[in-house]
């Protein structure tokens, strides 16, 4: 197969795009375009081991350049396109000149939601994504270490309490502002909310749930000095990571008129409305059987939603049918998980929570729908593997250590 497919973003689903275009038989053109000066770099560590100085650039590199040019990929970085020509099938980028394509390819990934307060874009305020601002955060940590300055971590979600763990192990006063009840609310289970807000205590770090912020204070150069709350309390800061969730980068699709809903809408080979065009990774939302759509965020949906993606234009179904998984390392504690607990409403839990190797079996009545593991990677596998099959063990069996859950998958 011949012709010219362009891929926007040069990410984990746009290099596993064109990628599997190759690996699929493509002979034609492809083209990744990046809007960061780096080529593809893993985004997990940013939050970790790359904040934390344990990395080095090298190790943050995804696929050099000179290995996506063995594969015939063109990697084209620093490079913004405004506008898509459906009719015309044509990109234009940003100085104005235009790439023709047979086949499109959309994985421009997601943007943090900002801070709509007073101060919200002050000096020393920072959102997460990019390796840029994961640089730049780590040198007002620095900052921060030298002066003895509080770090504040506004949401307590996967990004922020990773980043609240890694400055943490630094030796910085850190408090977490969440608005919600409990830390992870909207993933995990209460009994496993409380235990993370339990390890975060345990390590140092001030949590405040129902937390209501009314503006980030500065000093005359307009760098933060304090987080003031809704009720006049304020939290010194010399440093705010900002973590409170993600918007899809859906505005080159909604203006070339694809459909698109918190994302833009795909079915389960990455098809979009357009037929010679694609989508994979975060900016996605896919469209299920029941008519309800689906926002995964990580990197295994980025994966397999690429190579969904390439078989598309390749004429070939291929759907991302797998159990989500996902993974957050926070001090020596590693979480996976494995399905999607929403609608859960039981649970069993399966090890000692208190000696920290457990896991947590979520249930819609008897159905398993999730497992979420902590410093339990047997449990993990053998969870993804029990959800594929779509075999559930009953509560009692799942919470009782001396029933073999293995055994399941051979009957």
């Amino acid at each position: 197969m011949s012709g010219s497919i362009i891929i926007i973003g040069a990410g984990q689903a746009g290099v596993q795009t064109a990628e599997a275009l190759r690996a699929g038989g493509f002979a034609g053109s492809i083209t990744l375009l990046g809007n960061e000066a780096y080529g593809p770099y893993h985004r997990p560590p940013l939050s970790k081991a790359w904040l934390a100085g344990e990395m080095d650039s090298a190790q943050l590199v995804m696929r050099a350049p000179e290995v996506l040019a063995r594969k015939a990929i063109e990697l084209r970085t620093n490079v913004s396109v405004s506008a898509i020509d459906r009719a015309a099938k044509l990109v234009t980028l940003s100085d104005g000149s235009t790439l023709p394509y047979t086949g499109l390819v959309l994985a421009t990934g997601a943007t943090p939601r900002s801070l709509p307060l007073p101060g919200g874009d002050a000096q020393g305020v920072f959102a997460l994504r990019s390796r840029i601002e994961a640089s730049a955060i780590a040198e007002r940590m620095a900052v921060c270490i030298e002066k003895q300055l509080p770090v504040i971590v506004i949401g307590g979600g996967f990004i922020g309490l990773e980043v609240a763990a890694t400055a943490r192990k630094k030796g910085l006063s850190v408090t977490v502002l969440e608005a919600a009840p409990r830390l992870l609310g909207r993933v995990l289970a209460p009994v496993l909310s409380d235990w993370y807000a339990n390890l975060h205590r345990c390590h140092g770090a001030a949590l405040v749930m129902d937390a209501r912020i009314a503006a980030i204070e500065t000093d005359a150069q307009n760098t933060v000095t304090g987080v003031r709350m809704a009720d006049g309390q304020v939290y010194p800061a010399g440093l705010v990571v900002v973590g409170i969730g993600v918007a899809a980068n859906d505005q080159l699709a909604q203006a070339a008129g694809l459909a698109c809903e918190r994302g833009i809408v795909v079915d389960a080979c990455g098809r979009t409305s357009d037929p010679v065009i694609v989508a994979a990774g975060d900016c996605t939302a896919r469209r299920l059987t029941d008519g309800s759509l689906l926002r995964l965020e990580s990197v295994q949906n980025a994966t397999e939603q690429g190579k969904s993606a390439a078989a598309a234009l390749l004429g070939i179904d291929k759907p991302f049918t797998a159990t989500p998984w996902f993974w957050s390392d926070q001090y020596d504690k590693k979480l996976q998980m494995a399905g999607l607990s929403m609608g859960a409403d039981q649970w069993a839990v399966r090890g000692d929570m208190a000696a920290g190797s457990f896991s947590v079996y979520h249930f819609k009545g008897e159905q398993l729908l999730a497992v979420d593991s902590v410093n339990a990677s047997k449990d993990h596998l053998l969870a993804r593997k029990l959800l594929d099959a779509g075999v559930s063990p009953t509560v009692a069996q799942a919470g009782d250590l001396g029933f073999d859950l293995a055994g399941l998958l051979g009957q």
